[in-house]
């Protein structure tokens, strides 16, 4: 049974573990799709586990975005090489992991199809994310903005900068195996994609 009726969750990029956690307790999961863009946010950005500890990739977006422009008109900026950049960050970091080789092809083709809108590519990726975990698709996309909601609002929780408990709550912080932490040990709540590299089919019943 579902802990929540909702939730309501920001655009991400490859979004971190706790997005899916929550994606996984609630009966629907709304994304805002009517807000303004916000800056220095998962909107544009994830964490791996890198070869020197965490490490961010961040997808460039055309010059002359302001605080007023919404978020579903974001365009990315395919004339920087970000995406080979990003591939190749994603290869070096988990294609030691056991199970990269297996979802590889499924999560690049994604990335191969170059998307024009940045909320666009987002949500292909967090539905390809949720279908090799196996959650049941229950994304629903906001047709209004809502300043206020009485519960169920992490769509400025989950943030780059903050450290929230999200995980503890939902009692979900706990540990799994990452490829480089005899180096730097276990780091928490990184991109989906390092818990899906990692556990494969046991992701699902880590969230």
């Amino acid at each position: 049974m579902a802990l929540f009726d909702k939730v309501v969750l920001s655009t991400a990029y490859m979004p971190p573990v706790e997005y899916f956690a929550l994606i996984k307790e609630a009966e629907r999961a709304f994304i805002e799709g009517c807000e303004y863009y916000q800056k220095q946010s998962y909107r544009t950005r994830t964490k791996i586990y890198a070869t020197d500890g965490t490490g961010s990739l961040q997808i460039p977006i055309l010059k002359g975005v302001s605080h007023k422009q919404p978020i579903r008109d974001i365009k990315i900026d395919y004339s920087k090489p970000w995406l080979i950049q990003h591939k190749r960050a994603i290869v070096s970091a988990y294609n030691s992991s056991p199970f990269f080789e297996y979802y590889q092809d499924d999560i690049f083709s994604v990335l191969d199809k170059k998307e024009e809108f940045l909320f666009d590519l987002n949500l292909k990726l967090i539905e390809t994310f949720m279908d090799l975990i196996g959650l049941p698709n229950n994304i629903v996309i906001t047709e209004e903005f809502v300043k206020d909601y009485e519960s169920g609002d992490y769509r400025n929780i989950i943030h780059p900068k903050k450290d929230n408990k999200i995980l503890a709550e939902l009692k979900k912080e706990k540990t799994y195996y990452q490829v480089f932490s005899h180096k730097f040990g276990f780091i928490k709540n990184l991109s989906i994609l390092d818990l899906l590299c990692a556990e494969g089919p046991d992701s699902f019943s880590y969230l």
